[in-house]
């Protein structure tokens, strides 16, 4: 398990390439960068749509799966945000092993339905399109659903929601499991993306490739690519992006532990 940082918004620290010609930095430029900058979000990837955010004294869990020995070394969560029912979102046994003491959870109402009543109590429900403040961190909803029409069954609209977090001036978008729908094509100043791309559940990496295109997040980080055979194609996804955009700087985290 690997953590990385976004200083600001001035770079982000990677180790799957230090490579000159393409949009990453290395760690002696986010060392550099440091001093140029007050914030600092902290992004540790645990695995497939499984991370942690961290923002000054804010911890964030987001999908929490892999059990009690994922988490090893982890903070207590402020805040908990499920996307939707699938295991690999909503996981009961990795829920009931965590320090959840201190912890709000954030989810839309099918999941709230199937917790446990400890955890219904913790839990605060969002619909598709609300929005609302918790500890200090601004929440948008957002839709996320499947548009093809031997999809429909895997993530019907308004059952599962994709978040926007903003943390100070900074708006991240979790995008949960869903297609290139039209509500995330008209998202505006994201900051940081994370977009999902696996068939036969989400989207193609050229889907993917083709919305963070239209709503131009500043970066933009590949998450939830396993699918069926193995891993989509996250370089491809990386290509396609660069090629057509200088402005949208593509971040490769380790989310399956170099598997």
């Amino acid at each position: 398990m690997k953590t990385y940082y976004l200083f600001g918004l001035a770079a982000a620290l990677t180790f799957t390439s230090c490579k000159k010609d393409e949009k990453t930095t290395t760690e002696t430029e986010v060392t550099t960068s440091v001093k140029k900058t007050i914030s600092e979000i902290k992004i540790t990837p645990l695995e497939h749509a499984t991370m942690v955010l961290e923002y000054e004294d804010k911890v964030i869990y987001v999908d929490p799966f892999g059990g009690k020995e994922a988490f090893k070394g982890q903070k207590p969560a402020d805040l908990v945000f499920i996307t939707d029912i699938h295991f690999d979102h909503l996981d009961l046994p990795t829920l009931d092993s965590l320090d959840l003491n201190k912890a709000s959870i954030v989810a839309p109402l099918a999941v709230k339905e199937k917790l446990p009543k400890h955890l219904q109590r913790k839990t605060i429900v969002l619909h598709n399109g609300n929005s609302k403040t918790l500890k200090d961190v601004g929440i948008e909803t957002v839709p996320m659903y499947n548009l093809r029409e031997e999809a429909l069954h895997f993530h019907e609209k308004g059952r599962g929601n994709g978040y926007i977090l903003t943390f100070g001036d900074q708006r991240v978008y979790i995008s949960g499991d869903t297609e290139d729908i039209p509500e995330m094509r008209k998202l505006k100043n994201i900051d940081i993306a994370f977009i999902c791309m696996n068939l036969p559940w989400t989207m193609t990496v050229e889907s993917a490739a083709d919305a963070v295109l239209d709503f131009k997040p500043k970066q933009v980080y590949p998450y939830h690519y396993r699918n069926k055979e193995g891993f989509s194609d996250v370089a491809k996804f990386k290509m396609l992006v660069n090629a057509a955009s200088d402005d949208i700087e593509v971040v490769q985290l380790d989310w399956y532990n170099s598997k």
